[in-house]
């Protein structure tokens, strides 16, 4: 009884032990190592394909998946193009990976068995770096070229070539966008540093991976930290300068209610117009206006929210700030008819097609979506309702909308002004001698009395 006793208790002891070897601050320095994250079920459930490549896999999560394996010979070739031009050993660039191989693991996290461990192992993780970089370099400088230079690779090449930038890279940069299929930029800036012979700063790989993957973004200025993968780059890009300063809080109404559709925003008074900067900081209300950036809504648009939606629910430190975006847009769409109301006000340009489409983007991407308490966009939320909440600003619109939508009404209202005026005058001026006349009367002296 007692051998059974102490046999059942085996995991007690485990478990002391496991509190002795505790270190918090290891711990932490654990989690901060963490960028590249698996989106689990409770996520991806809503939309699957949006989380999974579709033609190349970059990194460990994907790596080995049937329906990606065709573009593994393009990457042997991609790497072989890259060592004859550099011309250095293939054991240079392996060697300088391998000098932050742990940082590399330790950007993914639950990274698999079959990558960690043994050296077997450990040249496995080494070799796909090296690979997938490669690939990922000479994709980028490929459609960075002339249209009709193909550098070193063949003109019909089906990757390289103008037709293969054509064709094909729109649809490797979109599984660049993909949270399970990242790289760490770590890995690209050690493999240029080898391929150059001199280490590139941080600006350089930033502005570089930006160019391709999103050519009209604001470049980083300079001194920008490293980012963490090229999906990082492409959201710091849409993040900057300040928000809007909370205005005083008695201007503003207690509760930060769901803000109106566009329409009936519009029906209350509040105006539309696109904001002077591209950053999802650039939201601002005053005096009636409601300020917006631009947003293009194309094939990749929703593959991008969704992926840095998720990175900032599974990256401790993001922030909230793409998120708040997409619900503040949920909230002010409701149907096509405010997507056309937006996309008159040059806030939406629609590259999709039908504004029922962009509509229904918005309202699932939306879906479940966790916002941290006191977003940065309360404050817009509170001003807008506040707004709305006045009568007078009622009053005015409803004004506007029925008697200045058109010349036709106001003309109507300017006829039955004056139509009301003439009246007035017209009644005036016929009481007028009447009162005229009984002053007269009252102030004329009154006869004597006879005698």
């Amino acid at each position: 009884m007692a051998a059974a006793a102490a046999s059942s208790r085996a995991w007690v002891v485990d478990v002391e032990k496991t509190l002795e070897e505790a270190d918090a601050s290891l711990e932490v320095y654990l989690w901060q190592r963490h960028s590249i994250y698996r989106v689990p079920a409770c996520i991806k459930d809503l939309k699957p394909k949006a989380y999974r490549p579709q033609v190349v896999s970059l990194g460990p999560f994907h790596h080995g998946d049937k329906e990606l394996q065709p573009m593994e010979e393009h990457k042997q070739r991609a790497l072989r193009h890259l060592l004859r031009r550099a011309r250095r050993p293939l054991e240079a660039f392996a060697a300088a990976v391998e000098e932050v191989a742990e940082q590399l693991e330790s950007a993914y996290m639950d990274l698999g068995d079959q990558w960690r461990g043994e050296e077997g192992r450990r040249e496995k993780f080494l070799e796909m770096m090296i690979v997938d970089g490669c690939f990922l370099l000479e994709v980028m400088r490929a459609a960075g070229r002339d249209g009709k230079n193909t550098g070193d690779y063949a003109p019909n090449d089906p990757i390289f070539s103008h037709h293969g930038v054509l064709y094909m890279v729109p649809y490797i940069r979109r599984d660049m966008l993909m949270l399970e299929n990242q790289l760490p930029l770590l890995l690209l800036q050690k493999l240029v540093a080898v391929e150059g012979g001199n280490p590139p700063n941080d600006d350089v790989i930033n502005r570089m991976v930006l160019k391709f993957m999103s050519p009209s973004s604001r470049q980083p200025p300079a001194g920008t930290s490293l980012g963490l993968h090229p999906l990082d780059v492409c959201r710091r890009s849409m993040l900057y300068g300040p928000y809007q300063a909370t205005r005083d809080p008695k201007d503003v109404v207690a509760e930060a209610d769901i803000i109106r559709s566009a329409v009936e925003l519009y029906e209350a008074g509040i105006r539309f117009k696109k904001s002077h900067s591209a950053s999802l900081h650039d939201i601002r209300f005053r005096h009636g206006v409601l300020r917006m950036p631009a947003v293009t809504v194309d094939d990749s648009t929703e593959y991008m929210f969704l992926n840095m939606m998720a990175f900032e629910r599974l990256h401790v430190g993001a922030g909230n700030d793409v998120t708040a975006y997409v619900f503040f847009m949920d909230n002010i769409i409701d149907s096509a008819k405010d997507v056309a109301l937006l996309s008159t006000s040059g806030i939406i340009q629609n590259a999709v097609g039908s504004d029922k489409a962009v509509a229904q983007l918005f309202n699932s991407i939306s879906k479940d979506v966790v916002l941290e308490p006191e977003s940065a966009l309360d404050a817009v939320h509170r001003q807008v309702n506040a707004y709305c909440g006045k009568p007078w600003n009622m009053w005015r619109a409803n004004l506007i909308h029925t008697y200045f939508r058109s010349p036709w009404a106001f003309m109507s209202l300017a006829a039955a002004v004056f139509l009301l005026v003439m009246t007035i005058m017209q009644t005036v001026y016929t009481v007028l001698p009447y009162y005229q006349q009984d002053q007269a009367n009252n102030s004329s002296p009154a006869a004597p009395a006879p005698m």
